[in-house]
């Protein structure tokens, strides 16, 4: 039996990112499909799950845009992106640092990078799901892979 509290769906907005690179792409496929095959995500206040979830942005803000599983609009949520800018900028960085640490460094080099990158996307995740208490519950699993399509709508390389 599925849990009602679940996504069932998850679209991020394709006008904003419409060329990804093969890296953004392969990430932004893994986490949708890692997150509608596990996920916890309850709105505090509302019993129609399982949602439907489109992220995009408007006016500076992440927006959370949750239907129900039959597309009636049950919340829309914004929030500022003024505490992840820091972490997103700082993300990217490591990101390229670790993609060109796999063509030429050594196994212990890209270990390195990689746990740093793993670090600041638990900080990415830790402020999301901070971000969205009272409002949304979701487990850290769930908050680690929204991140994942938060930097996938926020990405410029």
């Amino acid at each position: 039996m599925k849990l009602k509290h679940r996504l069932v769906s998850v679209e991020i907005d394709r006008s904003i990112a419409p060329s990804l690179t093969p890296d953004a792409e392969h990430e932004r496929q893994v986490a949708i499909y890692d997150l509608i095959e596990d996920n916890r995500f309850k709105l505090i206040g509302h019993d129609l799950g399982p949602y439907r979830l489109m992220l995009s942005t408007a006016e500076g803000r992440l927006v959370f845009d949750v239907h129900s599983e039959h597309r009636q609009r049950v919340m829309t949520i914004g929030l500022s992106m003024s505490p992840f800018r820091r972490i997103l900028k700082d993300y990217f960085m490591i990101c390229e640092s670790y993609y060109q640490a796999i063509r030429s460094s050594t196994p212990s080099q890209i270990e390195a990078i990689d746990m740093g990158r793993r670090g600041i996307h638990n900080e990415g995740s830790q402020t999301l799901e901070d971000r969205l208490k009272g409002k949304i519950r979701l487990d850290f699993d769930t908050a680690r892979r929204l991140f994942t399509l938060v930097c996938v709508l926020y990405w410029r390389g």
